[in-house]
């Protein structure tokens, strides 16, 4: 089982960043294939390490692929 949901990063403030889901009603693109099919909400992560925080920009998209743990 997995579930892959698509987020926009919102912003960012100091090591925190925050995401929030796509939404189109155009069911046609990608982000309404998302908005449809895919869990909704927001997401806020701490980012301590900077060569990882750097890799996240507001206004860019990612992808969150949830699996299970063993």
């Amino acid at each position: 089982m997995s579930v892959r949901a698509k987020f926009m990063c919102s912003g960012k403030e100091g090591t925190t960043v925050f995401f929030h889901t796509v939404f189109s009603e155009d069911i046609q693109s990608e982000d309404g294939r998302f908005t449809k099919a895919t869990p909704w909400g927001e997401l806020r992560m701490n980012v301590d390490n900077p060569n990882a925080a750097i890799q996240f920009e507001p206004g860019k998209m990612y992808y969150l692929d949830f699996s299970p743990a063993s």
